[in-house]
């Protein structure tokens, strides 16, 4: 029997994602959740609440409700509390003067007419209208969802994803699988609510948003372009919980080939349209510039080496000598030490023979690797981002020579966007490390090109040091073999601090699991207290470094690198350790979604999308934001936190770029970097770089994985951990075969 109970809330004692537990101020508890905004805003309103008296294990007697309403005029606590840019006084004003319902028209469809009113500026009135259109979106989503049990977080994620669709609710109404779309919802989420709504299992829209979840799945997370039809079928047996359904599956596999978005390639294999045309593209593309010959530049090459004091070893000279026999296409593969960047250099030297440095570019994905080969050869570069935007409105890039670095990281989406732009007589070189670890996102281009041979390859194997006691590239060289290096050897650039536990085997086969978790707990710990050791011998060099605003060298001073982000030694747990040493008293922060965001915080980017941002002098100088593509992997450092509105600013110095987050940004788009994973390390090197070694990241130990990440160090790296856990790491090759259309072609 549902009871009323009315009071005025007094304390919040317990809150997460909406869900809350309170005091009212009659000593009375009360437990249920609020989606309309924080429910902070709650405190010290007077409500009335629906529902029944139930026994809590830890509250005792509390009063479980199921609908909530705040007694107040309802407008007044809406403007008040959850609309940003109104006050209490200008709440009062406004209703007084428009009255509720004219109110509410205004904000609707006149909102200008706000202006009219003291202390509302332009500046303002946009916040509130932002503001207004987001709660209008989520009360109506509210009302629409809550009959099939939606949390508020995930009514929050749907509504602000959807606060400028025309007519939402009736959109999801008629296919509610358009919210997989959306990032953080995905299939599962969508389907769920879509059966609760009525949706029959064998519904097309179903069975077609699940061939796309699946295919989307099994490319872009897991790397590959296509995949046999009876893998995709299997995986759709599983999420959709049919035995048998391959009639079912055809039929609308048919539809979507018929409408260009699924291709059927031979062998049963099924490729997502844009996958397949980028690496067709490519791989016609390549064949085609491999034929091509440039005529070649010099006559006597020996003694043009020798002119601009270029000692290049045997292999090197090959790679030189190809393009001086007219070579248009070369892929350059090189291991750590192995000296790709005098042969880029020496490459170029030679074409600058014939082309001005106007025509010469050289270009990578991330910002500090572009910046690398730039120092390194002496001619211009850019990130293969900024080039695309810089280009966007012809059809080729202005050069006639083109080197493409890091190019294992490189996706095929990416790839074939960027061999677009590359003019068809261009001389293209392109250069990677296929022992890094595979490039984020479907294909794996540098490594099928170098399986199929299209095109002209130069291997470079024999490792160049500048002395005796550096080993950084020997080690992970060895590494890449299958090989454990002699890694407790006394170097100069490299240390492993062994923190092992004594007698683990024989302790593992007589302890119960509850004492081994203990154990291996105790020794994660003794891992971070070490990590923090090595942080703190580092922390004073890093501060003179921000001091003086030498950004970049401050974020790429010293670096955590560790394979994972859970658990102790994950990379959640140890930047909000290292954050304490690194950053312990800020002016300003922010709190969002557990995690702490301070004034002069290390920060990474961790979505591709379009942000508000402004260059680097731009912002000084105040003039007009742009909006730009800001990339997953971006490191920066959070410089300004503007309390009143709500906003973090960013500045990136790879890019050049500063960058505006909402507050409710925060959680979805900003990590803290003083820890990072070695897959958001790829192409970015450190001054030091950190590494745990430990058994409890062992389903990631592997030789790529631990190859890239000792590769990023420039001057030292530390791996601090068990040893046993390293060894077995460096004997175990992981096969990234993947699934592609270049292979299949």
């Amino acid at each position: 029997m549902h009871q009323t109970l009315i009071g005025q809330i007094d304390k919040i004692l317990f809150e997460e994602d909406g869900f809350f537990i309170a005091v009212l101020k009659n000593g009375e508890k009360v437990s249920g959740t609020y989606f309309e905004s924080d429910v902070s805003h709650l405190k010290d309103s007077a409500i009335t609440l629906k529902g029944y008296w139930e026994e809590h294990k830890k509250y005792g007697k509390t009063f479980k409700f199921d609908t909530i309403k705040v007694n107040q005029n309802e407008l007044f606590f809406f403007l008040n509390k959850i609309i940003k840019g109104f006050t209490k006084k200008l709440s009062a004003e406004l209703i007084e003067h428009f009255g509720n319902e004219g109110l509410v028209d205004i904000l609707d469809n006149n909102i200008e007419r706000l202006l009219e009113f003291n202390g509302i500026k332009e500046k303002r009135l946009k916040k509130i209208q932002t503001s207004w259109k987001k709660f209008r979106s989520m009360r109506q989503m509210g009302e629409f969802l809550s009959p099939y049990d939606v949390s508020p977080a995930l009514l929050t994620t749907i509504a602000t994803a959807m606060k400028d669709v025309d007519e939402p609710c009736s959109k999801i109404k008629e296919n509610p699988y358009i919210l997989t779309s959306i990032n953080s919802i995905g299939f599962k989420r969508a389907d769920e609510l879509a059966l609760k709504m009525g949706v029959e299992k064998e519904d097309e829209h179903r069975i077609a948003s699940a061939m796309d979840y699946v295919l989307l799945n099994y490319c872009e997370q897991q790397g590959n372009s296509c995949v046999a039809k009876e893998i995709l079928f299997a995986q759709l047996d599983e999420l959709l919980g049919f035995s048998d359904a391959h009639k079912l599956y055809e039929a609308t596999l048919i539809e979507r080939v018929a409408e260009q978005s699924i291709v059927l390639m031979k062998n049963d294999r099924v490729s997502p349209a844009r996958l397949y045309d980028a690496e067709k593209f490519l791989y016609d593309d390549f064949a085609q510039r491999a034929k091509n010959d440039s005529g070649g530049f010099v006559k006597d090459l020996d003694a043009f080496l020798k002119e601009h004091e270029l000692n290049l070893g045997e292999e090197q000279r090959q790679a030189v000598e190809m393009i001086n026999q007219g070579t248009s296409l070369l892929f350059l593969v090189g291991y750590a030490g192995t000296g790709k960047s005098t042969t880029s250099k020496s490459i170029l030297k030679l074409l600058n023979t014939k082309y001005d440095y106007k025509e010469i570019i050289t270009c990578a994905l991330s910002g500090i690797a572009s910046q690398r080969i730039s120092d390194t050869t002496g001619f211009e570069s850019a990130t293969i981002q900024s080039l695309l935007v810089k280009f966007e409105e012809r059809d080729t890039f202005p050069y006639s020579v083109v080197l493409i670095d890091e190019a294992s990281m490189i996706n095929s989406s990416l790839f074939a966007r960027l061999v677009r732009k590359i003019d068809k007589k261009a001389i293209l070189i392109i250069v990677g490390d296929d022992a890094q670890l595979p490039p984020i996102g479907a294909g794996n281009v540098l490594s099928d090109a170098l399986s199929l041979q299209i095109a002209p390859i130069v291997k470079l194997t024999k490792i160049y040091r500048q002395s005796e006691d550096q080993a950084i590239t020997l080690i992970a060289n060895d590494i890449r073999l299958g090989n454990i290096p002699q890694y407790k050897a006394n170097y100069e650039d490299f240390e492993f601090i062994d923190v092992s536990i004594a007698n683990y085997y024989a302790l593992k086969n007589q302890l119960g699991a509850n004492e081994l978790k203990d154990l291996r707990e105790t020794n994660s710990n003794d891992i971070v207290a070490e990590i923090v050791h090595k942080a703190l011998e580092s922390i004073e060099k890093a501060r003179y470094r921000l001091k003086n605003k030498e950004i970049k060298e401050y974020l790429n001073y010293f670096q955590v690198i560790t394979p994972m982000k859970g658990g102790i030694l994950g990379a959640n747990n140890l930047n909000k350790v290292l954050q304490e040493y690194f950053n312990p008293n800020p002016k300003k922060c922010v709190k969002r979604g557990g995690a702490e965001f301070r004034l002069m915080d290390k920060v990474v980017h961790t979505k591709n999308e379009n942000m508000t941002s402004w260059s680097g002098d731009g912002f000084k100088e105040g003039e007009e934001s742009a909006q730009r593509r800001i990339f997953n992997g971006m490191s920066g450092l959070l410089f300004k936190i503007e309390e009143e509105d709500e906003q973090v600013f960013v500045f990136y110095p790879n890019e050049d770029l500063v960058v505006v987050y909402e507050y409710e940004e925060l959680k979805s788009h900003l990590m803290l970097s003083y820890a990072l994973t070695i897959h958001k390390v790829q192409g970015m090197e450190y001054d030091i770089v950190v590494i745990p070694m430990s058994f409890t990241h062992f389903i990631m130990h592997n030789t790529k994985l631990i190859y890239t990440a000792i590769t990023r160090a420039k001057h030292r790296c530390i791996l601090v951990g068990e040893s046993g856990a390293f060894e077995s790491g460096c004997k175990k090759f992981e096969a990234t075969r993947r699934d592609t259309v270049l292979l299949e072609l």
